[in-house]
């Protein structure tokens, strides 16, 4: 499993549904990776295989895995299969993965204890929405996603959080620096256990926020998606 403390901050790059060949080579050509963070590119599963890794500072990973081990489930890719091709850290509970697929805390909790048992780091994202902020619901609505999302056996070296706000993903909106560092906060002590948890931030995450955001106090690193299609500016938000 990789070691989490060795780095600054954690970077992951996920790209959704969206790549091909031709993207993957001209990305990786470019790819700039810091030795002092550790950068993590999430593809859509059929191009697990074609992802660089260096074992030091760039890994692999997957944007879901089964909630099964095996058995006929047509369709499905478990942890087992995404160890045995390498993969280190695969995303769990991603809004739209809740949004348009029903995915629960439960089938969560579920995929990510089925991940550390396979040495797999999970990326256990919360998030709440926009008629749940304007409720001041936030607090509550992350304390049960957490508490029922992540697994017993989960700890500060296996296991990574992101808080995503769904109102902010995709549409430019991204809460104010001080929102940010007052949710990651509040996520690090709704529990004793998760106060050393290395907790990123993913909602609209581009180059131009990105610095400021990654420098507060509570943040551990970013989940960036649309940026990261953008190469060149993939990496200035790692560099």
């Amino acid at each position: 499993m990789v070691n989490l403390d060795k780095y600054s901050s954690i970077f992951i790059a996920n790209w959704k549904l969206n790549g091909n060949s031709s993207f993957l080579k001209d990305y990786y050509e470019k790819l700039k990776v810091n030795s002092n963070n550790c950068t993590i590119i999430c593809s859509p599963s059929i191009y697990l295989k074609s992802l660089k890794r260096n074992n030091e500072s760039l890994f692999c990973g997957a944007q879901d895995v089964s909630s099964y081990k095996e058995g006929a489930y047509t369709g499905e890719l478990s942890a087992s299969m995404l160890r045995d091709n390498n993969i280190d850290f695969c995303l769990v509970g991603h809004s739209e993965r809740r949004q348009y697929f029903a995915e629960t805390n439960n089938i969560v909790h579920i995929k990510s204890s089925n991940l550390i048992e396979k040495n797999i780091i999970p990326v256990i994202c919360i998030g709440e929405t926009l008629e749940q902020k304007e409720k001041n619901l936030t607090e509550e609505i992350l304390s049960t996603q957490i508490k029922d999302s992540i697994p017993n056996l989960a700890n500060h070296h296996n296991a990574l959080i992101a808080y995503e706000p769904v109102w902010a993903i995709g549409t430019g909106l991204t809460p104010t620096l001080d929102e940010i560092n007052q949710v990651h906060e509040q996520i690090k002590n709704c529990d004793t256990k998760f106060r050393n948890f290395r907790v990123l931030y993913g909602g609209s995450v581009k180059s131009s926020n990105s610095n400021e955001i990654t420098e507060l106090s509570q943040v551990d690193g970013c989940l960036i998606g649309g940026a990261s299609l953008k190469v060149d500016e993939f990496n200035t938000i790692i560099s």
